[in-house]
């Protein structure tokens, strides 16, 4: 790979997290601005569901972002077949690397690049989660002590 291509990738990879990152915040935003207005609302479930539409959202990011190296992998004409990229993108981005590919020597370092922004986004998202989780189970309830 030049050097000018590896330091597109990076940046490229750079830009996603980046991004990611601000998406899954205004989702996270959204959920704590919505449970807020429904804590002292006796809707049942209403928080609840916010949180798994939260959570579809942010499984959509991450689909996007596997489209978006897919796409950059089709751009730098990786694989010869675009459906092939689709699932080395979505492979390398999830890190289960269970395909075995044969990259030509300026793209090995490609994997590592996907793997890394992979494992970082889906570690932002699982915070983000487990701070909705946390709003979620961790509010007061009105019940006076006996």
């Amino acid at each position: 790979m030049g050097n000018s291509q590896i330091w597109f990738v990076l940046i490229l990879a750079c830009l996603m997290l980046t991004l990611h990152g601000i998406a899954v915040l205004m989702i996270a935003g959204a959920f704590h601005w919505i449970d807020g207005k429904l804590e002292n609302k006796h809707i049942y479930g209403a928080n609840f569901l916010s949180y798994f539409i939260a959570i579809l959202f942010i499984i959509g990011s991450h689909l996007i972002e596997i489209i978006g190296w897919a796409y950059i992998c089709v751009a730098l004409q990786v694989f010869p077949t675009n459906p092939q990229t689709f699932y080395f993108a979505g492979e390398m981005y999830t890190t289960v690397g269970y395909g075995t590919y044969t990259l030509s020597e300026q793209w090995r370092i490609l994997p590592i690049i996907i793997s890394f922004s992979g494992i970082f986004a889906v570690s932002m998202s699982g915070a983000a989660l487990y701070s909705m989780m946390g709003a979620l189970l961790n509010r007061p309830t009105n019940q006076s002590p006996l």
